[in-house]
């Protein structure tokens, strides 16, 4: 399970480094499309969702970050 949590931050940094966050609004409205394509790549075969699995997944890593 771990791998898919590191995955997931790290197609997230991605996100981030090319430009699609916004100090202001956040992520563009389209990222977890997007997400879902590039986890697509790195992890063939696991058939993450946008919506419900991808969204359940960063609610989760906001909560646990919340905490810290």
């Amino acid at each position: 399970m771990g791998f898919k949590k590191n995955a997931l931050v790290a197609c997230m940094v991605d996100l981030y480094n090319v430009g699609t966050y916004s100090t202001d609004t956040g992520f563009k409205a389209s990222y977890l499309n997007e997400l879902e394509r590039m986890l697509e790549k790195v992890l063939p075969h696991v058939m993450l969702k946008a919506k419900p699995n991808l969204e359940s997944r960063i609610k989760t890593l906001k909560r646990d970050w919340a905490t810290v």
